[in-house]
């Protein structure tokens, strides 16, 4: 059977599982989230592999990208990917990697954006399903109101990313252990 390599990567804000298959990024997930089961199955499943701890050249090439990311060097990320889930989540997850980095939008925005403003739940719940985090901005996606809403590793980890993200930041590094 094929294997997806994976890796514990403990960041400022907490400890994410790294996955890679045929040398690319499949996973960049909350350790500890909700839904960790269902995550790790609909991946395996979806690629016909089994986890394996271990590490490799994506994995490594993933935590330097999200290390220079913490210390507010890298606004961008350039990592083959390796999506698994459903057309429609997949459609919203690429459109998620086009919102800007200290930018927000809100789940009407990112239906607005997919041609499908009714679809505000089903897109809620692709971002949700999102097993790709901080590569994939779902972080950036706010409430109509401005109010911060759920996000799998935590509002509180959500609200540290998107304070690392503001412009208004200062110093230049912020400071995720507060």
């Amino acid at each position: 059977m094929n294997q997806i390599i994976t890796s514990y990567y403990s960041t400022p804000v907490g400890e994410l599982i790294l996955g890679a298959y045929d040398n690319k990024l499949c996973l960049c997930d909350w350790r500890y989230r909700t839904m960790r089961t269902t995550i790790d199955q609909r991946i395996q499943k979806s690629l016909g592999a089994k986890y394996k701890t271990g590490s490799s050249e994506i994995i490594e090439e993933t935590i330097r990208q999200l290390e220079a990311y913490f210390l507010c060097k890298r606004t961008q990320f350039d990592l083959p990917l390796q999506l698994t889930g459903t057309e429609f989540q997949q459609k919203v997850w690429k459109q998620l990697m086009l919102i800007p980095y200290g930018t927000t939008y809100s789940y009407l925005e990112l239906s607005r954006q997919l041609n499908n403003e009714k679809a505000i739940r089903a897109v809620a719940s692709a971002n949700g399903a999102n097993a790709i985090a901080i590569i994939i901005p779902c972080h950036r996606i706010i409430g109509s109101d401005g109010q911060l809403t759920g996000y799998a590793g935590g509002l509180n980890t959500k609200k540290k990313l998107l304070q690392l993200e503001s412009p208004q930041k200062k110093p230049k590094q912020l400071t995720l252990f507060e």
